[in-house]
This record gives C-alpha cells, sequence and structure tokens, in this order.
C-alpha cells in the first residue's frame, strides 16, 4: 500500500520561515554578547564579529569582583521577591473582588487601577524623587520596592481578574451553601484554581523589576545598595568603556531571565490566553 504523503502547502512554509527568522533576530544579539564577553578589549576592538582567538574565561571573574554584583544580584533579589510578594498578595485580592463581588463601583475600580498602565514612569519620576526624599525613602530599597509595587499591581489584577471571572458560579455558590467565608472561598478555591494566573504573573513580575533601570538609578546612589542594571553602569565611563568587562556582567545579568523564560515559556503563553479570553 502506498503511504500516504501530506503536502506542505506554501503558507505553511512561509510560517515556518518567519518563525525561523524571528528565532535569528531574537537569539543573534545574545549570542554576539556571549562570544564578545570572552575577548580581549583589543580583539573586541579588532574584530567585534569574530570569534575569540583565545577563550578568556577570566573576563568573568574580573567583571563580578569590579562591579561588585555579587551585591547587587543580592539587592536585585530582594527588591523583587519583596515585591512579587506583595504584587500578588494585593493584586490578586483586588481582582478577586472585582471580577467575583458584586459592588456598584467595581467597573470604575477596574478601570482606575488600568489607568496606571497607560502612565509612563517618567512623568512620576521627579515627584516620586521629591516625595521620597522628604519622608527618608531616598537611597532605599523600599524606596524602590513601592514604585515596582505601584507599577506592577495593573497587569497583575487584569490577568488575575480573568481567571477569577472563569471560574465557575456553580462552584462558589456550593461553597457559600457549606458554610465557607468569603476569606476561604479566597484562599481555599479561588487561589488554588488561578494558580496558573499567578504563575504567570509573578513570573512577569519579577524579571520585569530585575530588568529595570531608570527608578534604581535615580534613587539609589550608594554603592552598596545598587541593584544589578545600576551595576552595569559602573563599566561606563565619560571617557571610554570597559566592554571586556560589561559583555560578561550583561551576560550575568541576563541569565537569570534565559533560564526562566526557557523553563516555563509555555506556562506564560497558556496563563496569557487563558486569562485574556476566558470570562
Amino acid at each position: 500500500m502506498k503511504k500516504n504523503k501530506k503536502k506542505i502547502s506554501i503558507p505553511t512554509i512561509l510560517i515556518y520561515v518567519f518563525f525561523i527568522f524571528m528565532m535569528f533576530v531574537y537569539l543573534a544579539p545574545v549570542a554576539w554578547i556571549a562570544m564578545t564577553s570572552l575577548k580581549t578589549r583589543a580583539e573586541i576592538y579588532k574584530s567585534p564579529f569574530g570569534w575569540p582567538e583565545n577563550y578568556q574565561w577570566g573576563n568573568y571573574a574580573v567583571a563580578w569582583k569590579a562591579g561588585k554584583l555579587g551585591v547587587a544580584m543580592l539587592n536585585s533579589l530582594f527588591v523583587c521577591v519583596v515585591t512579587l510578594l506583595l504584587c500578588m498578595l494585593l493584586g490578586s485580592m483586588a481582582a478577586f473582588a472585582i471580577g467575583r463581588l458584586r459592588w456598584k463601583l467595581s467597573g470604575a475600580a477596574m478601570v482606575y487601577i488600568m489607568i496606571g498602565m497607560m502612565i509612563p514612569v517618567h512623568c512620576v519620576l521627579i515627584p516620586l524623587f521629591v516625595r521620597f526624599a522628604n519622608i527618608g525613602l531616598s537611597n532605599n530599597l523600599w524606596g524602590l520596592i513601592l514604585p515596582y509595587l505601584t507599577f506592577s499591581l495593573p497587569t497583575c489584577v487584569f490577568i488575575m481578574t480573568g481567571f477569577f471571572r472563569s471560574i465557575p458560579n456553580e462552584l462558589l455558590e456550593s461553597a457559600c451553601i457549606d458554610g465557607c467565608s468569603i476569606y476561604r472561598i479566597f484562599f481555599s478555591i479561588c487561589l488554588p484554581l488561578s494558580r496558573t494566573g499567578l504563575f504567570v504573573t509573578g513570573l512577569m513580575t519579577f524579571i520585569g523589576n530585575w530588568n529595570e533601570l531608570l527608578l534604581a538609578l535615580v534613587f539609589i546612589s550608594d554603592d552598596t545598595k545598587k541593584t544589578l542594571p545600576v551595576a552595569l553602569t559602573k563599566f561606563v565611563t565619560p571617557y571610554q568603556t570597559n566592554y571586556d568587562k560589561m559583555f560578561p556582567a550583561i551576560m550575568i545579568a541576563i541569565i537569570p531571565t534565559i533560564i526562566v523564560y526557557t523553563l516555563f515559556s509555555n506556562q506564560i503563553v497558556d496563563g496569557l490566553t487563558t486569562g485574556a479570553v476566558k470570562g
């Protein structure tokens, strides 16, 4: 018997070509940074796109020590973890109140929170700096956590609202008949059923704040309190840029985000589509 051969249509071929092209576009800069991080400064200027003659693995140790990346990484980890926990708790509670509870101003509250997604951070930079300086939060890690939390909450509320609205009403009605309080329904039923949304918003919040530079650069001046993106700016001076140290430092900074997106990319896509479509 002859085997049925599936014909590949031209649109399918074009889609695959497009995906391969986009993969190259996104991976090529990372590969170039990794390759350049193993060169000497002379090789970088002489052949910026060529392979290194001798792999300079010592560049990573020098960059780690010169940029004090260990302290900066701990500061970034503290800020991002605290912001993540507060955002997940407050954002999910607000989303539950908007998506599942019946009250007159729920729609207005949602619009008010969504406005936060439309305000650029540049518009509030100077007022925040003046206010934090007056109350003692300037040059303080908690002075980063508050604006990070403020700008992360709208996205968290938007996504989690879609997840909470997708929960069947019959399930919550049965819980009420069994005598569950509103807090028991939230923590024991709604949160476990919406764990994919928590997972997605948590990743987005953590990685977005991990890579944030502007607020950390303005609010933090003490070297012992600088976050990882700010520490990378030490390799750029008014007269020269230490490329042989800067590129290894960049690789150290982006490796955690690459690992996270590689391991959990499917969960991110599934969570975003579920929260955006259902409800």
